[in-house]
């Protein structure tokens, strides 16, 4: 069986949300809701890493594990390393789950999981169906194109590919676009890897950290899921978390 650490960066600074992971959703805080739904998927551990004293009292106040890093890291994959290396044990993957995400689904987990049934996986994530046109639009939600392998070629804030036949309110009846969704895992060696490479061009110029990744030869396998989650960035989204959950 595939032994999988995941492991919630998590930190109490945010521009337009300070203190997000301790916001409370319906009675238990954000981050708690993130490692319940996780500690459901087919994972060994659930850690929580975190720069904040507040918040990894929390953690360990309600039953988790979390562990204290750095507060320089440039990035939560950063985090996530040198939380894995706080752990001291060897894994299979680690699996970097968003500490904003608290309707992932267990699924989701599992299924990028199942990408690491192949020994040649490095780096594996989601991609979703683009459904509407607010969707392939937004440049909140990064879209991803990917070879026949299912590997990821290019990811972007724009739509991608541009349909230069059709008109671009016709583009979701002629292809199937896909976004990105937000939750990786890693062989542990290609994480260490990662933390050690510069920034890239591509990277600079979208702002998504994946692009380094792929601009140095990294392979970025990729599975699909139907599956929706509601990231919490703005208060106006905390709104829509609470009726979602009280609609539950």
């Amino acid at each position: 069986m595939l032994h999988a650490i995941g492991i919630i960066p998590a930190r109490y600074a945010s521009t337009r949300l300070p203190g997000k992971p301790l916001i409370d959703l319906g009675g238990q805080s954000m981050i708690q809701r993130v490692v319940n739904q996780a500690r459901q998927a087919h994972l060994s551990r659930v850690v929580v890493a975190t720069d904040d004293a507040r918040i990894h009292q929390h953690v360990l106040d309600f039953g988790g594990e979390a562990v204290l890093t750095s507060s320089d890291h440039p990035s939560g994959t950063d985090r996530v390393y040198e939380a894995y290396q706080q752990l001291g044990e060897t894994a299979d993957c680690v699996v970097n789950i968003q500490g904003d995400e608290p309707f992932i689904h267990p699924a989701q987990i599992n299924l990028l999981l199942d990408l690491f049934a192949d020994a040649e996986t490095q780096i594996g994530t989601l991609v979703k169906h683009v459904v509407s046109e607010e969707e392939l639009r937004s440049p909140h939600l990064p879209k991803v194109v990917l070879n026949t392998r299912g590997e990821a070629l290019y990811f972007s804030r724009h739509p991608l590919p541009y349909q230069r036949q059709h008109n671009p309110a016709d583009w979701l009846a002629y292809h199937h676009y896909l976004r990105h969704i937000g939750l990786y895992a890693y062989r542990p060696a290609v994480l260490a890897e990662l933390t050690r490479l510069p920034p890239s061009p591509l990277e600079i110029a979208e702002s998504l950290e994946q692009l380094r990744w792929l601009e140095h030869g990294y392979r970025i396998r990729t599975a699909e899921t139907e599956l929706a989650t509601l990231g919490i960035d703005t208060p106006e989204d905390v709104i829509r978390a609470l009726a979602q959950i009280l609609g539950e």
